[in-house]
């Protein structure tokens, strides 16, 4: 087997990832597109295995076993900081995600309430 094939297939499919990270707006569709690109690193992965006989031989699979147990991780907490991000914003956008919170806790309450706790 030729290895150029697979390693052109895994460019473009981590090609395509790195675009979808850089241009998707979807929570959800940023997640499937780091998918990608961990489907194209597990690629190069069991392709180098097979096509360049290592010390330790199957190291590549392994190494692409670990690599999909950290994706069914990653999946699963970032599912679940997306349903709560969701659930508090109502929306999966990530332009509208809060990056840094206000320093100052008294600044989020609304005047009237500070000036019925300046009276007490």
């Amino acid at each position: 087997m030729r290895p150029v094939i697979p390693y052109v297939t895994a460019a473009l499919l981590f090609g395509l990832g790195v675009y979808g990270v850089l241009r998707r707006r979807n929570a959800v569709l940023v997640l499937m597109s780091v998918e990608l690109m961990l489907n194209a690193v597990n690629l190069i992965l069991v392709t180098a295995d097979t096509t360049a006989r290592a010390v330790l031989p199957h190291s590549g699979q392994v190494f692409a076993l670990f690599v999909i147990v950290l994706a069914a991780a990653e999946i699963g907490v970032g599912l679940a900081i997306v349903l709560q991000l969701y659930r508090l914003r109502a929306t999966v956008a990530v332009d509208d995600v809060p990056l840094t919170e206000s320093p100052d806790p008294v600044a989020g309450r609304e005047p009237a309430v500070l000036n019925s706790e300046a009276g007490r």
